[in-house]
């Protein structure tokens, strides 16, 4: 498929997830160790970010480390922690001058200090007040221990009088979630897998999904404006009967 690097389509206002899948399976079909999988797969990304801001898409959520993901092999996580620190190393001033919001959510205390560190700095270099995309990292992060906590929170402060049960809605919700977004427009998920993976599951309700054969290293520019040309088309009736 040809690259589209000028996306003629313009998204603004619309929240976009990729679960990025088939790092490992692209290293095995290449005679590649798994991490050169993972290296091929960061510089996909960057492509990404860039036709997203291109669409003027208000936000881009990836999915680059879960909760089932810390039973992978210790020496994968740790190449895998290597590379956090390094593509943040290597991105961070290119997302500086495109002006992108850099946001991890998730549980990642268990990476290390050397990884939380990188990611403080990286997200207060790139704490612009009016980005042009915000670029959300899922890392360490599980849809249901995400509704798990928020519920926790909300009960505690229910118990402590700061929260009253009619005050409880969607938007409270949100508001306790770790994701830092609300509605949810279209998810992209590659690798041939038809699955969520326990990804924004909350946020998932009305969301559009899109899956892709194609193995994360190789999805291309072109195949992303491709997704969102085809979401732009779609209508979204939120349960409504238009006829």
């Amino acid at each position: 498929m040809a690259e589209s690097k000028q996306p003629s389509i313009n998204l603004s206002g619309t929240n976009v997830a990729i679960i990025m899948d088939g790092n490992g399976r692209w290293a095995k079909k290449n005679s590649l160790n798994v991490t050169s999988g993972h290296e091929r797969g960061v510089d996909v990304v960057r492509k990404i970010v860039e036709s997203a801001a291109k669409a003027h898409l208000e936000s881009l959520s990836l999915y680059a480390f879960s909760t089932e993901n810390w039973s992978r092999p210790k020496k994968e996580i740790l190449g895998i922690k290597k590379l956090i620190i390094s593509a943040i190393d290597s991105q961070v001033p290119e997302l500086i001058n495109q002006k992108v919001r850099l946001n991890f959510f998730g549980d990642y205390s268990s990476f290390g200090d050397g990884v939380i560190g990188a990611i403080d700095e990286a997200q207060k270099a790139t704490a612009f007040q009016d980005p042009k995309l915000k670029l959300n990292i899922a890392l360490g992060y599980g849809g249901r221990a995400d509704i798990i906590e928020a519920t926790k929170l909300i009960a505690n402060d229910i118990k402590l009088e700061k929260l009253s049960v009619e005050d409880v809605s969607n938007e409270t919700i949100f508001k306790y979630l770790k994701a830092p977004i609300n509605e949810l427009d279209l998810l992209i998920r590659t690798g041939g897998d038809r699955r969520i993976s326990n990804f924004l599951l909350y946020h998932l309700a009305y969301t559009e999904i899109q899956f892709s054969k194609t193995l994360w290293p190789d999805f291309t520019e072109g195949e992303f404006v491709k997704c969102l040309e085809v979401f732009s088309k779609t209508e979204r009736r939120f349960g409504k009967r238009t006829l």
